[in-house]
């Protein structure tokens, strides 16, 4: 039964935010401005500030009750004082969840709640796995590439001066002097990491330790390095009220709390200010569903709707790796002037087009380069028409390595193939729901569509084509090298086999070389949908084409001739020559799909005009909700046509 809308008349600018108007519509508020009527509740942000200290006025003049508003536990990339919107919104007739003075909801509902759920323990539990795995936080813009404090320590977390949870969670500034000292005299001898809040580190707001603290074994950690690497080193944890005391219960610690936070009093801190009325034992994943699966009201801003906690966790995984690799800038002088603004698009504007030696230099596949470079190249869900069209991809792939079709040298491509070998089955939950997810909305790389020509019955034998010249045919063959050798190789192997030849698309529109008579071919099925063709074979031979990896997918033998990122892990037969490192790990295909489509590429999609998750990009692929060619496109794509045996002019 869907629960009344209550109408909250607010008093304060903040409420202006349209992310915020958003997020309580949405969750059945609506947030009017102006005095209130009868029936009418009044909103406040939090307990301190204008707002509301202006609610509790008026609540005072009128008699109106107060909803509390608060961003939730998974808030953005950098504090809200940066100016970016919230992922989520706690709305609490009660009170704020930090507020330990009466019960709040969330309160309630950890004391009250059965937990029998199957499906919310399932949630919470996927959820929960996925934000230690991912290492997303409150504030999700942290540092990967930082090197850790060395192991052992004791963490004592800092919070902002003033902080609301402080004072009305039964602590003071006092407090976090006390927990310093007992911090020492419990652990005489062990080395002190304070920890410094993100807005005191970023100069927004005071704490309440400095360098004066950083005696007697004792050191400041100000770096932007994540909570859960933090968490990984620490023997102990000391909090007055942080959020990363909760995250590291989550980790397996039992924090020691010296305020009365919301996650305090539930059996799994070490409670040095408890509050009479908590009685009740939660497991990890009991509070886990309480305070961050049934509390909070997320938000997905791609599909502009409510969301499990998974969702902004996985927004948040995608938003940070943006943020962490665009940061420090890009320069790309050599990069051909039609990928230019889409480029700069998707790598968050940090992206100039000249040499620049304070930034990192990027370039496109495998153009010879000297020095240390980024290569960049399209991903493997790129969108609707062909890249030689010159639509814009949806994906890429940053290979500070080397670039997974040129066998020769280790790329970032196999380092995640050998990683996600090494992942538990909970963990590739999410790379068998998004095969199933692509498969089900029949998407390919470039989702051409097309017919299907008359074929005999039974499986066939399918053989893609490919560009004469493309990358991964000069650095990723050796004994066959071409469509022609390539058919010549199947028949041989196969010479009773109904052979289907399908020509590269680029090939067919006459955008790139690679045109064959495909004598060995019983059928040339020109202008068809892979798909369709993949459906009815029985098996792919292919030199690297990545429609060998699409019939994987599908669960269609295939069988290599080159050495395609997808070959020498035990998943296809293979006839070229595969790096004797491939044959260290054995991954599964959702261990495979987990590296080819969620570790390595990165994703933009087009509608919010911001990085996402691969998801967002299926959806949007199957919707359609995707760029098309302009008229600028079309007539530079028909001059590329005219020119097919020079593509040099316009890649890389």
């Amino acid at each position: 039964m869907t629960a009344p809308r209550r109408v909250a008349r607010f008093v304060s600018g903040g409420f202006l935010s349209r992310r915020i108007r958003r997020i309580a519509t949405l969750a059945g508020v609506d947030l009017r401005p102006g005095l209130p009527r009868d029936g009418d509740w009044i909103a406040a942000w939090g307990h301190d500030g204008p707002s509301a200290r202006r609610a509790a006025a008026l609540a005072a003049r009128t008699g109106a009750p107060i909803l509390r508003f608060e961003d939730a536990f998974f808030r953005s990339l950098h504090p809200g004082r940066a100016g970016e919107p919230t992922l989520g919104l706690t709305i609490d007739a009660a009170g704020a969840h930090y507020d330990a003075t009466a019960p709040s909801e969330l309160e309630t509902l950890l004391a009250t709640h059965p937990f029998d759920d199957g499906d919310l323990i399932a949630r919470a539990r996927a959820a929960m796995d996925e934000m230690i795995r991912s290492g997303v936080t409150k504030y999700a813009g942290t540092r990967t590439d930082l090197d850790p404090p060395d192991p052992g320590y004791v963490l004592v977390i800092d919070q902002t001066r003033g902080d609301a949870s402080i004072r009305l969670g039964g602590a003071s500034e006092a407090t976090f002097r006390e927990m310093l000292l007992i911090a020492r005299e419990e652990n005489p001898g062990t080395r002190i990491l304070i920890k410094t809040h993100p807005e005191t580190a970023q100069g927004l707001r005071a704490g309440h330790y400095g360098e004066g603290d950083a005696v007697h074994g004792a050191t400041l950690e100000t770096r932007a390095l994540p909570p859960a690497t933090l968490l990984a080193g620490a023997a102990k944890i000391y909090t007055v009220s942080s959020q990363i005391g909760f995250e590291a219960m989550l980790h397996g610690h039992r924090p020691i709390t010296f305020g009365q936070p919301f996650y305090a009093g539930w059996g799994l801190d070490d409670d040095r200010n408890p509050l009479d009325r908590r009685h009740r034992k939660l497991t990890r994943t009991q509070l886990f569903a309480g305070a961050m699966v049934l509390y909070p009201h997320w938000y997905d801003p791609h599909r502009d709707l409510l969301c499990d906690p998974l969702d902004v966790i996985r927004i948040l995984e995608a938003q940070a790796r943006a943020w962490r690799e665009d940061r420090e800038g890009w320069a790309a002088p050599g990069m051909r002037l039609w990928k230019r603004a889409p480029m700069r698009r998707f790598l968050s504007k940090q992206v100039v087009y000249r040499a620049d030696p304070a930034r990192r230099r990027l370039v496109w596949g495998a153009a010879a380069a000297e020095g240390p470079v980024t290569r960049v190249e399209d991903g493997f869900l790129r969108s609707r028409g062909l890249g030689a069209d010159l639509i814009p991809p949806l994906s890429l792939i940053l290979d500070g390595q080397g670039i997974y079709y040129d066998p020769a040298a280790r790329s970032d491509m196999e380092d995640a193939i050998i990683a996600a070998a090494a992942l538990p089955p909970e963990a590739l939950a999410r790379a068998r729901a998004l095969r199933a997810a692509i498969v089900a909305a029949g998407l390919t790389k470039y989702n051409q569509g097309g017919g299907l020509p008359d074929l005999p019955d039974g499986p066939i034998l399918l053989v893609p084509g490919q560009v004469a010249d493309d990358a991964s045919i000069r650095l990723g063959t050796s004994d066959v090298t071409d469509n022609a050798g390539l058919l010549r190789a199947a028949r041989r192997a196969n010479p009773d086999a109904v052979i289907v030849y399908k020509p590269h698309p680029d090939v067919e529109a006459g955008l790139r070389d690679g045109a064959i008579g495909a004598e060995d071919a019983d059928v040339v099925a020109s202008d068809t949908d892979p798909l369709a063709l993949i459906a009815r074979a029985g098996a792919v031979w292919t030199l690297t084409s990545l429609l060998g990896f699409e019939a994987l997918l599908r669960g269609v033998p295939v069988t290599t001739l080159g050495t395609p990122f997808y070959a020498g892990w035990g998943l296809t037969t293979d006839k070229g020559r595969i790096p004797a490192r491939r044959r260290a790990a054995r991954p599964s295909l959702d261990a495979l799909v987990h590296a080819a489509l969620i570790a390595v590429p990165r994703y933009h999609d087009p509608v919010t005009g911001t990085a996402a998750p691969p998801e967002i990009i299926v959806e949007r692929l199957a919707a359609g909700t995707v760029p098309s060619p302009g008229p600028g496109n079309r007539l530079l794509a028909k001059a590329q046509g005219l020119l097919a045996s020079q593509a040099w002019l316009w890649r890389g």
